[in-house]
């Protein structure tokens, strides 16, 4: 098991953070938590999961990352809902990579008991 910590800021290391998220060995419990671990997906090329993680009407049929992009971090800026007593999420955050950032604030629901990905906005 790999003692670095995980790519997506959290100080446990990957397998036991997103890895297990990735791997299906556990769904993350909370917006927060799938939004870290689709970032880490985006860090490690894991267009699977990204597209598994995805709202069903709001899911591209393909996607394709672009393998020269290099994240380097990320930053919680607020929350709202999105814990094990909502059905709807809202995580803001800013995504740092060579050369530049992303700011989002992206929209979450449980579909079937899991959170998924439904869209974002860029907010000014």
């Amino acid at each position: 098991m790999s003692t670095r910590s995980c790519p997506c800021g959290l100080s446990q290391a990957y397998e036991a953070c997103c890895g297990r998220y990735h791997s299906s060995a556990a769904a993350a419990p909370t917006a927060e938590a799938l939004m870290r671990s689709r970032y880490c997906a985006f860090v490690k090329g894991d267009v699977a999961y990204l597209l598994r993680t995805w709202h069903p009407r709001t899911r591209p049929g393909t996607l394709e990352l672009d393998p020269r992009m290099r994240w380097t971090g990320l930053e919680i800026l607020d929350t709202s809902d999105g814990s094990a007593f909502h059905s709807t999420g809202i995580v803001e955050f800013r995504a740092s990579y060579r050369g530049g950032s992303l700011h989002e604030r992206s929209r979450f629901e449980r579909v079937d008991g899991a959170w998924v990905y439904v869209d974002g906005e860029f907010p000014p």
